[in-house]
């Protein structure tokens, strides 16, 4: 077998569509199986901007994968829960053998000025965005630690877990905060060869930023934004002539990171951004 992840296994969680199913589609096109799990089902305080993955969006990551002749094992996991995701990884261990690299990707996007976001809106976003990234680590490193072969960990982040950004605030602080957890668990993982790294993605062409919320952050006081109004202010992000990039550009970072190739590259914090983050 060859390919750049040949013979390792990735778990990946809001695998079900976007990004998440990009990296299961690249990762498995270069030799990885695959544990993917998604909540697939919506969540109140995102559902007024858009909805959330179903069963129907993970059976078709289910397909894509296995039409690579890649195995899969897939779950409908909330990632704020545990010991739901624990029962999830170590069924797919259990069929698939192991787990070398980890891509930490569920997340969702929410809007309004910090001080304005509802106790709902904050407390969603960081149970999710932080603990979920937090939950589907600890879940993953005892299994790392004691199969003794090292790994990969990756957390997707955000441009905004570099710098702020307005009407996300608690967006912004919990992608900042896996920050935080990533740099320590780059340290204490060391000694097990199992590399930490977050990716920093500007917005990614996929629902979470092709919303009327979205929209709205670059419109303000519009009452009914689109695209085409925002489209100036998605322009004005980015250093290089882009409103956004694709899915696959952030999977290619993950490939990199997850394969030998990156084998002493921990700690870092890797951007995907257009030049978001220097402009």
């Amino acid at each position: 077998m060859t390919g750049r992840a040949a013979g390792k296994i990735a778990f990946i969680t809001g695998a079900a569509r976007g990004q998440g199913r990009s990296h299961a589609v690249r990762l498995a096109e270069e030799g990885a199986d695959i544990i993917a799990v998604d909540i697939c089902e919506n969540i109140d305080s995102v559902s007024p901007y858009y909805d959330l993955a179903t069963e129907a969006d993970l059976d078709e990551t289910v397909r894509l994968v296995e039409g690579l002749g890649r195995r899969i094992i897939a779950h409908r996991t909330d990632v704020r829960e545990r010991a739901g995701l624990q029962k999830a990884l170590e069924d797919g261990i259990s069929h698939l053998g192991g787990v070398d690299i980890v891509v930490a990707n569920a997340g969702i996007a929410t809007y309004g000025l910090s001080w304005e976001l509802t106790e709902d809106q904050w407390r969603d976003m960081i149970d999710v965005n932080l603990t979920g990234v937090y939950n589907t680590a600890a879940v993953a490193i005892p299994h790392m630690i004691e199969a003794g072969r090292g790994g990969s960990i990756m957390f997707i982040s955000s441009i905004g877990g570099l710098k702020g950004v307005q009407h996300v605030g608690h967006y912004v602080a919990a992608k900042h905060g896996i920050v935080g957890l990533m740099r320590t668990m780059a340290n204490e993982l060391g000694p097990h060869n199992i590399r930490v790294n977050t990716i920093h993605p500007t917005n990614v062409d996929t629902t979470m930023i092709q919303n009327p919320g979205t929209y709205g952050m670059f419109s303000p006081g519009d009452p009914e934004p689109t695209q085409e109004k925002a489209m100036p202010g998605f322009m004005s992000l980015n250093t290089l002539p882009t409103p956004w990039i694709d899915p696959i550009d952030i999977s290619n970072a993950v490939l990199f990171l997850g394969s030998d190739e990156a084998r002493y590259v921990t700690g870092v914090t890797f951007p995907v951004d257009a030049g978001a983050y220097v402009k």
